[in-house]
């Protein structure tokens, strides 16, 4: 199996990032020059590319992730910060916007069964801040926009 067709084979179940080809080629033990060709064909072809697998991973994340936690999945998978940035910035309707965190505000609720969110105890709202931090929000913005809208 060439290292073109093993990309191929690849790229035909999902898309994949150029570090990650490059990983799986070195893996299966192609020279770097084959999977430097095979990449770029891949790409002049149309079958590779970071941006869109960039784009895919933000749109995915899109309210249930916060910019931060969509941003380490995308450099996990081996997007450069400078793509990621692009490719946020030209999406304008995520989650910054806090009105389409409503999903993310009933799970929320659900979970932790608020049904107030002006008089939140302690630690309840801890568990919550955690809860939002974990999925890369910035806690305060998304609590202040939920309290202000509830009221």
């Amino acid at each position: 199996m060439t290292c073109q067709t093993y990309f191929n084979l690849l790229l035909s179940r999902r898309d994949y990032s150029v570090k990650e080809l490059e990983k799986k080629g070195q893996a299966k033990g192609f020279s770097l020059e084959e999977i430097t060709e095979a990449i770029a064909h891949l790409q002049s072809l149309g079958y590779q590319s970071d941006r869109r697998l960039a784009n895919s991973l933000i749109e995915s994340g899109k309210g249930k992730y916060g910019k931060a936690g969509i941003r380490r999945k995308c450099l996990s998978k081996g997007i450069p910060p400078e793509l990621f940035e692009k490719v946020w910035d030209q999406q304008a309707e995520l989650p910054d916007d806090l009105a389409e965190t409503q999903d993310l505000q009933a799970k929320v609720e659900r979970k932790y069964k608020i049904t107030d969110w002006t008089n939140l105890d302690p630690q309840t709202q801890a568990k919550v801040y955690r809860y939002l931090q974990y999925r890369g929000f910035n806690p305060r913005e998304v609590l202040e926009y939920w309290q202000m809208s509830n009221q």
